[in-house]
């Protein structure tokens, strides 16, 4: 394969290179990832992550908050509570 000496010897203790493939997750945790990291790319999701690890909130809060309009908070809440980032309860949203 032409790998230096000692990158060869750690990945014979694994069991090479197939060896190696039993460490990558399956598909669906993968796709599962990329969702979550791809729901995490937008500031004002982020910007709502932050405020609900303080603590439980109401959406008027947030939005009061974050200054932004109704529709646009609503569609960032589905999309956290689709990637099951937060959850909402009681008229409350928290992690």
């Amino acid at each position: 394969m032409g790998l230096p000496e000692p990158v060869e010897d750690t990945l014979c203790q694994i069991g090479g290179i197939e060896g190696l493939r039993q460490y990558l997750p399956p598909d669906e945790e993968l796709i599962r990832k990329k969702n979550v990291f791809s729901t995490l790319s937008d500031p004002f999701r982020l910007q709502i992550l932050s405020l609900l690890n303080v603590q439980p909130l109401c959406v008027c809060v947030m939005k009061e908050v974050i200054d932004i309009a109704d529709s646009k908070l609503s569609y960032h809440l589905k999309t956290l509570i689709t990637a099951g980032l937060i959850e909402k309860k009681n008229q409350r949203v928290f992690i």
